[in-house]
């Protein structure tokens, strides 16, 4: 597993409590920040499944 598949699944819970700490206590710029962050968090994850994908194919 990559790097990046760790990180994003890091980067979408860090992303997913601000964005809940940011609605509980009206806090737009934190809730806006954790969207964000989750956001990255995908992009990370994806990069990384095709980072494996691509390293599976050269092993075989």
């Amino acid at each position: 597993m990559s790097t990046n598949r760790v990180e994003g699944a890091v980067d979408k819970g860090v992303g997913a409590v601000k964005e809940a700490v940011g609605k509980a206590t009206d806090n737009e710029r934190l809730e806006a920040e954790g969207k964000a962050q989750k956001v990255k968090g995908d992009v990370q994850n994806k990069v990384g499944q095709a980072q494996d994908k691509i390293g599976d194919a050269i092993k075989h």
